[in-house]
């Protein structure tokens, strides 16, 4: 799906072509298929599909920035939240105590998840922190 700023939102623009992880499109997540149980909530997972398509839309609209964060979000669709959740709280100053924890963070994501893009985002902190002393316990 190529988008630009006219078909936002998608759900109203594009609600055929938006499709959920189980293959139901937006278009099929009706009051009366909740309730006849054949929408799951797997059905209303957003898809890394869909955020690139949202990302293609900012792009177009000048927003270069939120484009490149629905891109990152895009490769985080199918990592497990723990893993996030470690990752995050590696992220928060302070708590890697190495460059190495977080380089070791990158390549995993990048090996498991082709993550690249969040990977280089992990890679950059690392040099950032490091740059700055971060990597000192803190409290």
């Amino acid at each position: 799906m190529s988008c630009t700023r006219a078909d936002y939102p998608l759900a109203e623009t594009q609600a055929d072509a938006v499709v959920g992880p189980r293959g139901k499109r937006l278009s099929d997540i009706t009051l009366d298929a909740v309730l006849d149980g054949s929408i799951t909530m797997e059905d209303l997972r957003i898809t890394p599909e869909a955020l690139r398509a949202q990302a293609e839309i900012a792009r177009d609209a000048g927003r270069s920035t939120l484009a490149q964060n629905f891109e990152r979000a895009s490769e985080l669709v199918n990592v497990p939240q723990d893993v996030i959740m470690q990752i995050y709280e590696l992220l928060r100053p302070g708590r890697a105590r190495t460059k190495q924890q977080l380089q070791d963070a990158a390549a995993m994501l990048r090996t498991q998840y082709g993550a690249m893009s969040i990977a280089a985002f992990v890679e950059e902190a690392a040099a950032t922190y490091e740059q700055r002393g971060l990597f000192t316990f803190r409290f």
